[in-house]
């Protein structure tokens, strides 16, 4: 894999998209008619509907959360997509991760998915990564992109990516599930009163359980990674506040949600002294 060339690539697709916003109108006829269920709502029309159009998405683990997370990015509109994973697709993948289909076992999971985004959305300008991004080229990665989705399952890698998107000033939408339940947040270094993951686990060293360790209900991935679809639709739409500073968090077998209030914690190593960004 030439790692330099790959994240060239996906500097090219960034600047081309960015260079749409030039043009009066991104969409043809076919594409009007396409989102045209989005385009009647009125937080989304054809300016929302452009927007999304011109906003490029990073997408980082093509497991169950990133499973559902490009699958619906990609049928909504979104003009851009990077995703990020290094596995290969495996028979015990197929229970929850619905982008994969039992013929791609084998096959790396960046591009299975790529393929399947293919089927759903053929205009979607999917990028891969099919190796670990970590240092600066994830820092370059994100810096490229209008919106991160955290679908990792480990902590390293969680503070990672909060790390370099507090660097950058590019909104994260994080979440996670395991066993019955899931959560999910959004934090946003462009806000000067978000808290980062940080906030949320202050301590570096805690060790995450696995669903390979715990187990996992098939749909509780896909809750969590719509939802998480969701919230980057309302952040690059500018909807409203989303879940800046709250954690959504759901017990499926209660069938019940519940929104904690998120403090940004004014010594966190990664914010406290954040960049102001425009």
């Amino acid at each position: 894999i030439d790692a330099e060339n790959t994240l060239s690539n996906v500097r090219a697709n960034a600047l081309i998209f960015k260079s749409l916003t030039y043009k009066t109108s991104l969409m043809d006829s076919s594409e009007h008619n396409r989102y045209s269920r989005q385009i009647k709502l009125p937080q989304v029309g054809e300016r929302g509907q452009e927007r999304l159009l011109r906003s490029h998405a990073l997408i980082i683990g093509m497991g169950g959360l990133g499973s559902p997370v490009a699958l619906y990015l990609a049928s909504a509109g979104i003009g851009s997509m990077t995703i990020s994973d290094f596995d290969r697709v495996d028979d015990s993948n197929l229970q929850r991760q619905i982008i994969h289909t039992e013929a791609a076992i084998g096959e790396l999971k960046a591009t299975s998915a790529r393929a399947s985004i293919a089927q759903i959305n053929p205009r979607c300008n999917v990028s891969v990564i099919d190796y670990e991004l970590d240092g600066k080229e994830l820092i370059e990665c994100i810096q490229s992109v209008d919106i991160v989705l955290d679908c990792t399952d480990n902590f390293p890698s969680r503070f990672q990516i909060n790390d370099a998107c507090f660097a950058t000033g590019t909104p994260l939408v994080s979440g996670a599930a395991i066993r019955w339940e899931g959560q999910i947040a959004t934090f946003n270094p462009r806000d000067s009163e978000s808290p980062c993951y940080r906030c949320l686990y202050p301590d570096t060293g805690v060790e995450s359980a696995t669903c390979a360790m715990e187990g996992v209900i098939a749909p509780i991935v896909g809750v969590i990674g719509t939802l998480q679809a969701l919230e980057a639709l309302n952040v690059i739409l500018q909807t409203g506040e989303g879940l800046s500073g709250r954690v959504l968090a759901f017990d499926g077998i209660a069938m019940e949600w519940q929104s904690i209030v998120l403090k940004r914690n004014q010594d966190c190593p990664t914010c406290s002294s954040r960049t102001q960004f425009i």
